[in-house]
């Protein structure tokens, strides 16, 4: 006689089951689950099966002394623990005190019937099915769930019964192997399928596990990937398979992607005293934009993206700042009657008359306003034509800090040493800011 011994501590709040529903949740609602065959979903009775007798029904024995023996209470009872079929004799009176002379434990969870209060008699039958806890995947979200059904296609179709929307089995990853498991078979009645990678094999024998029906189908899984357990979809199963339950393989990568986006600089404006506000501005440093580095933690499940997490977000290249001068200095105003005039002519007389002589203006005019004193508080330079330093237009006369000829001479020989002619020193003047 085999004995079957369940142990294991239980939570005082659980529910005891009842023998007409072998899945047990907190919360579920009711829908319909499709069967494609609904004989394989009909109750089966767990008593009385009329399951055979292999010990002679007790009763009145007559011995060779004449003396009569009773044996009282003597029964053979069909005691099938989670389909482990054992034939006892007992004399205990009712479930409970069987379960007890058998060492076997239950919890609320488990299913036993008849109940255990219920008395026992001869040729009974006594069916116990240890609760075990799935995980069940719905339109809400995971939770778990203890069940008494044989296999995962009787889970789902109780469970199927009384939720909305799609419900799956999920199978879980464990041991160092990494394998994929229910703790139970997934079809004692019929084939399966198994889904994967956009192609469907099915497994004849379905009351195989979860990790050897994959194997079967040539399927391999690693760490990230994703196992269900649900009803046969007619879309991707065909019909003439029988296959009603489908083992469905969804391919879960997790990857680091680095995107960048340019950082575009600024312009700044700063005063420079040195120059003349009429003068134009001057870009004394050139902006770069600058650059920024995202990487994004991206789940996706057979392609699709279903999760991203930002891994880091930063400035990896500084933009650098444009720099713009703007001058701030007031010009000496022009005394157009003597100097100005003075200067034309004596341009004249070198040849420089026409255009020579505009440029000669507009140069003159921004340096120094056509004045003779004019001194510019930052750089010392002197003069009509801003002379640095003014000493070295002593070279045209010693009164060259008084007298705008002598002033006028040596700006006329220095334009013409240095540029050739005053439209030339105008234009580079235009250019750098200074001639």
């Amino acid at each position: 006689m085999t004995r079957q011994h369940r142990t294991g501590a239980h939570a005082a709040d659980d529910s005891t089951p009842a023998a007409a529903d072998p899945t047990r949740t907190d919360g579920s609602t009711s829908r319909t689950r499709r069967t494609r065959r609904a004989s394989h979903r009909a109750p089966r009775p767990f008593w009385r099966r009329g399951l055979p007798i292999t010990l002679a029904a007790t009763g009145v024995a007559v011995v060779a002394s004449g003396a009569v023996a009773y044996a009282v209470g003597e029964k053979t009872i069909a005691l099938d623990v989670d389909g482990t079929v054992t034939q006892v004799s007992t004399r205990a009176k009712d479930v409970d005190a069987l379960l007890a002379a058998e060492d076997i434990e239950t919890s609320s969870r488990d299913l036993v019937a008849p109940g255990v209060g219920t008395p026992l008699e001869d040729g009974d039958d006594v069916v116990v099915r240890t609760a075990q806890k799935v995980t069940v995947v719905d339109d809400d979200g995971e939770q778990d769930v203890w069940t008494t059904a044989e296999d995962a296609d009787g889970a789902l179709a109780a469970l199927s019964a009384r939720a909305e929307g799609d419900v799956r089995l999920a199978a879980s990853r464990s041991g160092a192997d990494g394998r994929s498991e229910l703790p139970m078979a997934l079809d004692s009645d019929a084939p399966v399928a198994v889904v994967a990678d956009g192609e469907t094999a099915v497994v004849p024998d379905g009351g195989t596990d979860v990790d050897s029906a994959l194997a079967e189908a040539d399927v391999d899984v690693d760490e990230d990937d994703q196992v269900h357990v649900e009803a046969a979809d007619p879309a991707v199963v065909d019909d003439e398979s029988e296959a009603a339950l489908a083992v469905v393989v969804q391919r879960v990568d997790v990857e680091e992607e680095t995107t960048t986006e340019t950082v575009d600089h600024e312009t700044t404006t700063v005063d420079d005293p040195d120059r003349y506000t009429d003068e134009a501005d001057v870009v004394t440093q050139e902006g770069e934009d600058g650059e920024r580095t995202t990487v994004e933690k991206v789940t996706r499940v057979d392609g699709e993206v279903v999760d991203s997490e930002t891994v880091s977000d930063e400035v990896t290249t500084k933009p650098v700042d444009e720099i713009v001068s703007k001058g701030t200095k007031e010009r000496p105003v022009a005394n157009p009657t003597s100097n100005e005039s003075l200067g034309r002519s004596m341009a004249a007389s070198r040849g420089w008359g026409g255009s020579q002589a505009e440029c000669l203006d507009s140069l003159w005019t921004r340096e120094s306003g056509w004045s003779s004193t004019a001194t510019n508080p930052s750089s010392g330079a002197y003069g009509i034509p801003q002379s640095l330093p003014g000493t070295k237009m002593a070279t045209a006369g010693s009164d060259w800090q008084t007298n705008p000829t002598t002033q006028i001479t040596w700006g006329l020989d220095y334009i013409a040493a240095a540029y050739g002619t005053p439209c030339g020193a105008w234009a580079h003047s235009e250019a750098t800011g200074w001639y």
